[in-house]
């Protein structure tokens, strides 16, 4: 069991996961809402407060500019990928901000952290440098904190991650080709510290070979180590009448 301390996360597939505090505050990571493993029923948001951002390639930048305009969200992101939103009509929204940072939004704090992978845009047919990417440490309320490592192979410092920030849960890539796959990722686990980890960024596209089975089975010497395998819709914390499943 996971204490989220009223806390929930759901996962609306890839790297998508909705936070939402016991009082109601709503945030998002990587928003990317159009992937085939995002239920329906959450295609379109009633609400958000806060879009976190680990990095601006398409499958993680989503549907980031028109959910923060129709709900008038923040967005947490890389400097350089801030600025490109100002030029989206996003200027006050954005809160860009760059590694070693932490800072406050509604009820939500967000250290950004390091992640090794590559970071752009597409606009109007060209390349754009969107910054570096990252990973993101989230505080929600009662201390509960997750991190959300974005896309990355695994690194050293993740010891340092798990040593400064405790987070209570890991958001892991375990795809392969594009990021560590379920081997690494398990090795993550063990730098991290964690008592609990969630896969993402697997079954989206065929080149995402690594699967949750094979995360558990490398998972499954690290002593007192859950992995939670998460549908699309499905949450770790809340309650079922809340909508998704409680672990």
């Amino acid at each position: 069991m996971v204490d989220t301390k009223g806390n929930k996360i759901t996962y609306l597939g890839h790297s998508v996961f909705l936070l939402t505090t016991a009082s109601g505050s709503v945030g998002i990571i990587d928003p990317f809402l159009q992937n085939p493993n995002c239920p329906k029923e959450f295609k379109e948001l009633k609400k958000l407060d806060v879009i976190f951002l680990s990095h601006a390639h398409g499958d993680h930048l989503g549907d980031t500019v028109e959910l923060a305009k129709k709900h008038k969200a923040a967005v947490v992101t890389i400097f350089e990928t801030g600025e490109w939103l100002g030029s989206k009509g996003l200027e006050k929204q954005s809160k860009g901000m760059s590694k070693g940072g932490t800072q406050k939004v509604g009820e939500f704090e967000v250290t950004m952290t390091h992640a090794f992978h590559s970071n752009s845009i597409e606009d109007g047919g060209q390349m754009l440098n969107a910054g570096e990417p990252a990973g993101l440490i989230i505080r929600m309320p009662g201390g509960f904190t997750i991190y959300h490592a974005g896309d990355t192979c695994v690194f050293g410092d993740m010891k340092i991650i798990g040593e400064l920030y405790k987070p209570d849960v890991a958001l892991l890539p375990i795809g392969d080709y594009y990021t560590m796959g379920p081997r690494e990722a398990a090795y993550a686990v063990k730098l991290l510290g964690v008592k609990h980890a969630v896969p993402m960024h697997f079954a989206t596209f065929p080149a995402l070979t690594g699967t949750p089975e094979e995360f558990k089975k490398e998972c499954a010497g690290i002593a007192g180590v859950t992995v939670h395998v998460l549908k699309g819709g499905e949450s770790l914390g809340g309650s079922a009448a809340a909508g998704g499943r409680g672990d």
